[in-house]
């Protein structure tokens, strides 16, 4: 390998990591916003993680949430109200998935601006 083709791949390595630190740092400030907020009493990221004592889980795996709204207009400001206002679970496609409970309103523990980029972060989950 020519030397420059061996710097150019090491820059490369160097650049990616950055990246992929950078997307780390945010996972970690987005997993910090939602434990504070108290978002991870009842969900997980995950899809199949059970519930307190191996029961269904208390609300939506983020994954689930992000396949069933990724890419749906007014996805982001809908499941912000969500975050705020809370949720019927009676109504929901959620229902027999999930515990049943509804969400309860969080407007006093998540300011508006950090609820919208925590669903932006959940939007964007694989």
């Amino acid at each position: 390998m020519t030397r420059n083709i061996k710097l150019a791949l090491v820059l490369a390595g160097l650049l990616g990591s950055q990246f992929a630190l950078a997307d780390a740092k945010k996972d970690t400030e987005m997993l910090k916003l939602a434990t504070t907020s108290g978002c991870m009493t009842c969900h997980s990221i995950e899809t199949g993680k059970p519930g307190p004592d191996g029961m269904k889980p208390i609300g939506p795996a983020w994954q689930d949430v992000a396949k069933q709204y990724q890419g749906k207009p007014g996805a982001n400001e809908f499941l912000t109200r969500v975050v705020l206002e809370g949720s019927n679970p009676y109504s929901s496609h959620w229902k027999g998935k999930v515990s049943g409970l509804s969400m309860p309103p969080n407007a006093v523990a998540i300011t508006e601006g950090n609820a919208r980029k925590l669903v932006n972060w959940i939007l964007a989950l694989n």
